[in-house]
C-alpha cells in the first residue's frame, strides 16, 4: 500500500481544504519516505504549493519531471540525497535546505546554485551574490576556454552527417573535460559537469547557425538555379571559416542563459604511490614492524590529474584492444568450450594505473592485491540495484573505480602503508533527528595491522583500530551480521570483531568477540551460506581449516576444528608443498571452488558432502568430496586468487601471463569428477597488451586478484605491475 495518499496530503497540508490544488503548505517530515514512495501524479496536482517539508526521511532524489510552479521553499534536510539534478525542475525555489545529506558534496551545492535561477537562501545562508557570479562570470570564463579549444583543435565534419556529428561531440566533450583546468580541485566535479554542458551547447549552436546560414543562401539563389535539371551537377560553396573555427555569427547567437547540462561524470583523480611490501611471491611472512601513529587525517582523498603512462589522452583511461596480438612466446593453443551453452562474451574496456608511487606514470612495480564490488543497495520497492563501483587496493592507496567510465571516483592514501585486503559491509547509522539508516562501510587493512573504516559514499574515512601487531592478510564480514568482521593476520590468528554501528558524528565502538588460532597464515576467509553462524573456512598457507565460530559457547579462544584434505597432497615430497590454498570462493550454497599453489588445476567440491563424511567430532582430517577438477595454468607462483559469480555459474582465475581462465560450469559436475577428467576452461581471455608510450606493448603480468559483479556485467583483474584491467560483458 502506498504511503502517500490524497487523504494524507490533505491532512498534512494547509490551509485545510478539499482539493490538492488549493494546498499551499505541506509537511511530510519524519515519515521514513523513500524516493519510490513519492507519487508523481498526486504531487503534480499541488499547483499552489509554496512551502514543502520533506526533512528526516530516506529520500535519494525527487521524482523525475516534478513540476511545482509556485514552490518557493523546500526542506530536504536529513535525507540520503544523492542526485541534486532531480531538483532542477523546481525553478521557482528561493529557499532550500539540504543539511544532513551525507552523500552531497560542495560540487553538488554549486550545481544547485547554477540550476535554480531564483535561489537566494541555501542552508540558511544568503547565496544570491555567489549564485549570480557562478551563473555569469564563472560560466563566461569556462565558455571562453571551451571556444578556444574548439578553434585550436577541432573543425566541423564534411559532410556533417549524423554519425560524424555524434562522434565529434563525443571527442570534443572528452577533450574539454580532460584538457581544460579551472578552479580548485574540490570543485573538479562541478567544473567537469559545466564543461560538458558548455561543450554540447556550443556544438548545438554551431549546428543551428549552419542550418540558418544554409537556409539564407538557398533563399538568395535566383529562380533559374532552382530548376537545374539541365545544368549538370552544382558544386556547393564552402562555408566561410568552417574549416577551422565556428562562425562569428553562430557564436554571437549563443544563448546567454546556460541550459542545465547532463549528469556529471566524476573527474579522474591522479595516481598515488606505494611501496610494494607484501612477500614478493615467497612463502615467508613479513617480519614485525614498528608502527607510528596513524591518525584519521592520514587517510585522505587524493585529487591529482596527471595522466597514466598507458593513456592515449591525458586524464582518460586506455581502452585495451579487443584483438590483442601477444608475442609468439605468449600465445596459447585455443581451447574448445566443453559447455554447450553459449558462454558470456567479455571484452577489455579499460586499463588503469591508479596506485602509482608519487603519481609516476613510469611505476610498473606496485603490486595490486585485492578488489571487490560495492554491494547492492536496498532501494525500497524497486528491490536492489547493482553497483558498478569496484574497490581496489595496493601499495599505500585504496581506489573506488566506476567500471563503465574507468574513472577513479575516490582515492584514499596512507603514506607508508601497504594495503593487502579489503571487504564491504553495511552497518546501522543513527540519525540526529531519530531513526536508523544503513551505512555502507569499506574495511581495508595491510602491513601495519590496522583496519581502516571508510564510508565511501560520504567520502569519509571515519575510523581505524589495531587488529594485529603483524600485517593483515585477510578481511571478511559476516553475511548475517554486518558489523561482525573477521581479520586474518601474519601472526597466524583470526579474530572476530564487532565494529558496531555509527552515529551522525561517526562515533563507533569496536569489541573483540573471538580468537581463532590457525597455526598458519590465513589467506582467504569464507562462511558457508548454509551455516554462516557456525562455521568459518580459512584457506591458509598450510592447508584449508574449518573453525567453529558459534558465540553461544563460552570458549573465546579456539583452534581448528578439522582440516580438509585434497588429492594433490599425495604428490608432496621434500621439494614440493601443495598445501598453500591461495584461492577459495563459494559458487553456490554448497559448491566451493579452491586451488593450491603449484597444483595446476582448480578443485570444485561439495561442502555438505564433505561435512557429512566426517564420522566423528574427534576426527581432525576430512577428505574433500570432489565434484570436478578444472584445468588451469601450471605456474609455480603463489597468491593468484580466484573469484566466482554464483548468479551466472562462472569461475574466473588469472595466471602468470595476464590471462584470465573462465569456466561456465555445468550441472553434471560429479560425473566428470568420477571419470577423472579435467574440465577445460570455457574461454581463456588473453592479456590485452596495452601500449606503453615510448616502449611498445606491455607484456602480460601476473594477475593477483579478480572480481566479478553479481550480474557478470564487469570483470576486474589486478596485476603485480600496477595495472587494473576492466572487462565488460558484450
Amino acid at each position: 500500500m502506498s504511503k502517500i495518499t490524497e487523504k494524507l496530503l490533505l491532512e498534512r497540508g494547509s490551509p485545510k481544504c478539499a482539493k490538492l490544488e488549493q494546498v499551499r503548505r505541506l509537511n511530510l517530515s519524519g515519515l521514513d519516505l523513500r524516493s519510490a514512495d513519492l507519487p508523481l501524479p498526486l504531487l503534480s496536482r499541488l499547483r499552489s504549493l509554496e512551502k514543502l517539508d520533506l526533512s528526516r526521511n530516506r529520500l535519494q532524489e525527487l521524482p523525475a519531471g516534478l513540476q511545482l510552479p509556485r514552490l518557493c521553499s523546500l526542506d530536504c534536510s536529513d535525507n540520503e540525497m544523492e542526485d541534486v539534478l532531480s531538483l532542477q525542475s523546481l525553478t521557482a525555489l528561493e529557499e532550500l535546505r539540504l543539511e544532513g545529506n551525507l552523500y552531497l558534496t560542495v560540487s553538488d551545492n554549486y550545481k544547485l546554485m547554477f540550476l535554480l535561477p531564483k535561489l537566494r537562501m541555501f542552508n540558511g545562508k544568503d547565496v544570491a551574490s555567489s549564485a549570480s557570479h557562478l551563473r555569469h562570470v564563472n560560466s563566461a570564463n569556462l565558455r571562453k576556454r571551451v571556444e578556444a579549444l574548439w578553434e585550436s583543435s577541432f573543425r566541423p565534419p564534411e559532410p556533417p552527417t549524423a554519425e560524424r556529428l555524434q562522434a565529434l561531440e563525443k571527442e570534443f566533450v572528452k577533450a574539454a573535460r580532460s584538457q581544460i583546468k579551472y578552479g580548485p580541485s574540490s570543485l573538479s566535479d562541478y567544473t567537469t559537469w559545466r564543461l560538458e554542458g558548455i561543450a554540447k551547447e556550443l556544438l548545438e549552436t554551431l549546428a543551428q547557425g549552419d542550418k540558418e546560414e544554409g537556409t539564407e543562401k538557398k533563399q538568395a539563389e535566383p529562380d533559374a538555379v532552382k530548376d537545374n535539371t539541365d545544368a549538370g551537377p552544382r558544386t556547393p560553396a564552402k562555408r566561410k571559416g568552417a574549416a577551422s573555427s565556428p562562425s562569428e555569427g553562430a557564436l554571437k547567437k549563443q544563448r546567454q542563459a546556460d541550459d542545465a547540462p547532463p549528469k556529471a561524470s566524476p573527474q579522474k583523480p591522479s595516481r598515488l604511490q606505494t611501496e610494494p611490501g607484501r612477500p614478493k611471491r615467497t612463502m615467508e611472512s613479513p617480519g614485525k614492524e614498528s608502527v607510528s601513529g596513524s591518525p584519521r587525517k592520514s587517510l585522505r582523498t587524493a585529487n591529482c590529474q596527471k595522466p597514466s603512462a598507458l593513456s592515449r589522452h591525458p586524464g582518460t583511461p586506455t581502452k585495451a584492444p579487443t584483438n590483442p596480438q601477444p608475442a609468439e612466446s605468449e600465445k596459447r593453443t585455443p581451447r574448445k568450450s566443453t559447455n554447450p551453452k553459449k558462454p558470456v562474451c567479455l571484452e577489455p574496456l579499460h586499463v588503469l594505473q591508479c596506485h602509482s608511487k608519487q603519481d609516476s606514470p613510469e611505476d610498473f612495480s606496485t603490486q595490486l592485491w585485492a578488489c571487490a564490488f560495492e554491494p547492492s543497495v536496498d532501494s525500497g520497492e524497486s528491490g536492489q540495484r547493482t553497483s558498478r563501483t569496484v574497490a581496489t587496493c595496493g601499495g599505500e592507496s585504496v581506489c573506488l573505480i566506476d567500471c563503465e567510465t574507468g574513472r577513479v571516483l575516490k582515492k584514499y592514501k596512507v603514506p607508508g602503508e601497504e594495503f593487502f585486503c579489503l571487504a564491504w559491509s553495511s552497518v546501522p547509522m543513527s540519525r540526529a533527528g531519530g531513526g536508523v539508516r544503513p551505512c555502507g562501510v569499506l574495511a581495508v587493512g595491510g602491513r601495519r595491522g590496522v583496519v581502516k573504516l571508510i564510508h565511501a559514499r560520504a567520502n569519509c574515512a571515519y575510523g581505524e583500530f589495531r587488529a594485529s601487531r603483524r600485517a593483515l592478510s585477510a578481511l571478511r564480514f559476516c553475511p548475517h551480521r554486518g558489523s561482525f568482521l573477521f581479520t586474518g593476520a601474519y601472526d597466524n590468528r583470526i579474530v572476530l570483531w564487532d565494529i558496531g554501528g555509527v552515529d551522525s558524528d561517526y562515533n563507533f565502538k569496536v569489541s573483540q568477540l573471538l580468537t581463532l588460532d590457525a597455526n598458519t597464515i590465513p589467506l582467504h576467509l569464507n562462511m558457508p551460506p548454509s551455516s554462516p553462524e557456525r562455521h568459518l573456512l580459512a584457506a591458509c598457507d598450510k592447508g584449508l581449516h574449518c573453525f567453529d565460530i558459534q558465540l553461544s559457547k563460552s570458549q573465546l579462544k579456539r583452534s581448528s576444528e578439522f582440516e580438509i584434505l585434497f588429492p594433490v597432497y599425495a604428490k608432496e615430497d621434500k621439494e614440493n608443498n601443495y598445501r598453500t590454498i591461495d584461492g577459495m570462493a563459494f559458487l553456490s550454497d554448497d559448491v566451493i571452488v579452491s586451488k593450491s599453489h603449484m597444483q595446476g588445476s582448480i578443485y570444485v567440491w561439495s561442502w555438505s558432502k564433505t561435512l557429512a563424511s566426517r564420522s566423528g567430532r574427534s576426527r581432525k582430517e576430512v577428505r574433500a568430496v570432489l565434484l570436478a577438477e578444472l584445468q588451469w595454468s601450471g605456474t609455480d607462483l603463489p597468491y593468484l586468487s580466484l573469484s566466482t559469480c554464483p548468479g551466472e555459474g562462472y569461475v574466473v582465475c588469472g595466471d602468470e601471463k595476464g590471462g584470465l581462465w573462465t569456466y561456465h560450469l555445468e550441472d553434471q559436475l560429479e560425473s566428470r569428477a568420477k571419470a577423472g577428467k579435467l574440465l577445460s576452461p570455457t574461454q581463456v581471455l588473453e592479456w590485452p597488451a596495452p601500449v606503453r608510450k615510448g616502449h611498445g606493448p606491455v607484456r602480460g603480468p601476473s594477475v593477483n586478484s579478480v572480481a566479478l559483479d553479481p550480474k557478470l556485467r564487469y570483470l576486474v583483474a589486478l596485476t603485480d605491475k600496477n595495472m587494473a584491467v576492466i572487462w565488460k560483458r558484450v
